[in-house]
């Protein structure tokens, strides 16, 4: 099946946001992790969240200094979160994630 690379782009997007609010990677090693992703797709991934209007957080940890904490999910702007989740299957197949 042939793939735009704007869907991938937005699956993608979906997917890192998804993981995120859901608690299952919270970090960027997270991400790579459950993703298989490079550290600079991670990273590029997360800074391009704002352009669908997901509203993503970088949260320090109490007591923490420097980039000890995690990414949170403040709003998902247009995106219908509950829609990404009864879609996971799908959109990890898009992206060959595990």
């Amino acid at each position: 099946m042939d793939v735009s690379k704007t869907r991938t782009s937005f699956y993608r997007r979906l997917y890192v946001a998804w993981l995120i609010d859901s608690a299952s990677a919270t970090s960027v090693p997270a991400l790579m992790a459950a993703t298989g992703m490079p550290r600079r797709t991670a990273q590029d991934t997360l800074a391009a969240l704002a352009e669908l209007d997901i509203d993503c957080q970088f949260q320090q940890d109490d007591g923490e200094r420097h980039n000890a904490g995690h990414y949170v999910i403040r709003d998902w702007g247009a995106i219908d979160k509950h829609w990404v989740g009864a879609h996971l299957a799908q959109i990890k197949a898009v992206l060959g994630y595990p």
